[in-house]
């Protein structure tokens, strides 16, 4: 990845505080001379870059690799060869995820075999496959991880022997992987749950098999626990699925359409300009990321069993396999409907039922225990159609849209943290570009998302510091970055309210778009809202709207998203009357954002104009603390707050992993599952600050 010159720039969107709206700009001239501090986050420090605290580790770590290996057998399981470059010119591409000969040869060096052509494929697997184009290479490369079944080999190849007893691990380069540490997708971890744990009552107390039911320890006349799951984006799903298959009695409540209704809400706003409230780019089956780039990206460990347990769970709902190899998984909304729409069927074969419409207006509450929740049909503004739902327990996985949840825990003196979030501006321009100025000469072959390289992206990270402040203090100490790069894509329109103005990126599974959106945002605190007069709990959300009420005004409505050039945002000017074409298909209207953010904010984005467009809603402004060994919440018993909007999470995979975590937890609590969660998943990793 790479840092994009300002002198490059084309487009420049604004988002409002919690959503994507865009600005367009020319190439800009960068009219400040102080030095700026600029860092853009690629590869980990490697060779003579590192620094001696972390080759001094690095060597300990090969040490300790080394001396468990002596009580190893070399010639059995599995070893795991990192790193294989091969350049584009001997390399398939992209879409190939087998073992090319350019490969072959890379692995040979590694082995120091000599004739590469005489290993076996059948021996190796790719595990990970990315495309690095750094200008610090000599030549761009795609880099492989590969898995070498030893026994595979030796049966087909037997002269490989002394070269493998040869073989020494090295720290991410060459290491020995324990066999049977590849798990499965959720539905196969769970079965294998239950089975363990029949057979071990059986063992234990020489009971029937079919007195148990789900790996359940309660007998066949106890109820099952009833479980409400609020919100059905990938922490409400993936807990429901944990549940489901466990043995609870779940109902699953959605205050947005199934995918197929809400596809055709958002037609009738990106079309008509019409906006269903309670079905849109953020509210309905699948969350906000249903809308979106569909990024499988993640900082929790892309190689925790986790992640690779969610993975391989949407693979077996209809995801593509390469999502399980690519250095960069993505879906695209194309293949996140049809995902869903199985999802959702498995769950309704396990007797989950689903509420779609359904919106929860409270929680219902005896003795600060949490009995149930009260709904309504979410197209019923005065609430006549309300409803009591009874259950043991409600695992809250709304996005961080659904901003009345918040106020109606407050209601019930549940504690709620605030926390820092990010705003900032959308950029848009070329995809052209963007793949000239990543791949050089090597552009030709993105061909629209069908071609040998992928589609190029960008991320860029840059601090401001109190010496490069333009003001004494307001700018400094604010970390700027880019967020939610949707490379071959568009800008859509994600208000919930027709007099707040958001949007956002997304792309289709190919990219294939001409346009090419981006977000720079800048981290703001509880000093940004007091400054305005904003206090409390809620003040990051009043913060947000307040913005997004702005940014709506100077669109001048119906949805409209105010726009400036990048030149003119640098110099604090309004020189145009027209602005270059977008992809945002409700109209864009020329307008100085300098008028929209408070002058330190803006001074922030200036100072790192690297490139983007305006947003508010990163992350939730919000945190619900919970129990870090039951995740309930210590305000009220049986309220379990997960996923993106309770601030653990922050993207489809982290939010999708919080909610698998959630449904164990939660099934542990009530008595249907009784193993070690960490056992089966690895220890969890929330990590509040991931931004997808």
């Amino acid at each position: 990845m790479s840092l994009l010159p300002s002198s490059k720039l084309s487009a420049l969107h604004f988002y409002s505080p919690s959503a994507h709206s865009r600005l367009s700009f020319p190439s800009p001239r960068i009219p400040y001379t102080r030095t700026q501090t600029l860092r853009t986050f690629c590869a980990k420090r490697t060779g003579k870059r590192r620094y001696p605290s972390e080759k001094k580790k690095l060597k300990l770590k090969n040490k300790e690799i080394l001396s468990n290996l002596k009580t190893k057998n070399k010639f059995e399981g599995i070893w795991r060869l990192s790193k294989l470059g091969v350049p584009v010119g001997k390399d398939p591409g992209k879409d190939f995820l087998h073992v090319s000969d350019g490969l072959l040869e890379e692995i040979a060096k590694v082995l120091e075999f000599p004739v590469a052509s005489m290993l076996p494929r059948e021996a190796f697997s790719v595990v990970r496959k990315s495309f690095d184009s750094r200008k610090m290479l000599k030549e761009p490369k795609f880099v492989h991880t590969v898995d070498m079944d030893v026994k595979e080999l030796l049966n087909l190849e037997p002269r490989t022997y002394d070269f493998i007893s040869r073989l020494e691990p090295k720290v991410g380069l060459v290491e020995h992987v324990p066999v049977g540490g590849d798990s499965g997708n959720l539905i196969s971890i769970i079965d294998e749950c239950k089975k363990n744990s029949a057979e071990m009552m059986i063992a234990e107390r020489g009971h029937n098999l079919s007195s148990y039911s789900g790996g359940s320890y309660h007998s066949q006349a106890n109820r099952k626990p009833k479980v409400a799951v609020v919100g059905s984006g990938p922490s409400g799903l993936f807990a429901s699925l944990v549940l489901a298959e466990l043995g609870a009695d779940v109902t699953l409540i959605e205050r947005g359409q199934a995918v197929e209704r809400r596809g055709r809400d958002i037609g009738a706003l990106v079309v008509r300009r019409i906006l269903e409230l309670e079905s849109n780019f953020c509210f309905g089956e699948g969350g906000a990321g249903t809308w979106s780039d569909g990024k499988l990206v993640t900082r929790i460990g892309r190689n925790s069993s986790s992640v690779l347990a969610v993975l391989k769970t949407l693979v077996h709902f209809g995801a593509p396999n390469s999502i399980l190899v690519d250095g960069k998984p993505h879906l695209g909304t194309d293949r996140l409907v049809p995902l869903l729409r199985n999802f959702r069927r498995h769950l309704q074969e396990l007797g989950v039922t689903i509420k779609f419409g359904t919106r929860v207006d409270d929680l219902l509450i005896e003795d600060k225990n949490v009995v149930g929740v009260r709904v309504s049909n979410s197209g019923d503004k005065l609430h006549v159609s309300s409803q009591k739902l009874e259950c043991d327990a409600v695992v809250l996985a709304v996005g961080h849209s659904a901003r009345d949840i918040y106020q109606m825990l407050l209601s019930h003196d549940v504690v709620l943290v605030p926390k820092d979030f990010a705003v900032g501006l959308r950029i848009e321009h070329p995809q052209e570009l963007i793949n000239s100025i990543q791949y050089s000469g090597l552009a030709a072959e993105v061909r629209s998302g069908r071609g040998k390289v992928p589609v190029a992206d960008y991320k860029v990270v840059n601090y401001v510091g109190l010496e490069e402040a333009y003001t004494p203090s307001a700018a400094a100490n604010r970390g700027c970055y880019s967020f939610c790069m949707c490379p071959g894509g568009q800008v859509v329109p994600t208000s919930t309210s027709p007099s707040e103005l958001c949007i956002n990126g997304m792309s289709f599974s190919r990219r294939a778009s001409r346009w090419a959106n981006a977000a720079l945002v800048v981290t703001v605190s509880m000093k940004d809202f007091e400054a305005l007069n904003f206090h409390g709990l809620l003040a990051g959300v009043e913060f947000q709207r307040e913005f997004e009420r702005r940014a709506a005004v100077m669109g001048g409505g119906n949805f409209v998203v105010p726009v400036q050039t990048v030149t003119d945002f640098l110099e604090n000017k309004l020189s145009e009357t027209t602005v270059p074409p977008s992809s945002y298909r409700l109209g864009v209207k020329p307008a100085n954002l300098h008028e929209l953010f408070p002058i330190h904010i803006t001074e922030a984005l200036q100072h790192s104009i690297s490139k983007f467009d305006k947003e508010t809603r990163t992350s939730s402004p919000i945190q619900i603390p919970r129990s870090a060994e039951t995740y309930e919440s210590p305000s009220l018993k049986g309220l379990y707050p997960v996923g993106e909007g309770a601030g653990y999470a922050g993207g489809i995979m982290s939010a999708a992993v919080d909610g698998m975590y959630a449904g164990f937890t939660v099934a542990k609590n009530f008595s249907l599952f009784h193993g070690d969660i960490e056992s089966v998943l690895g220890k969890a990793q929330t990590d509040t600050s991931v931004k997808y």
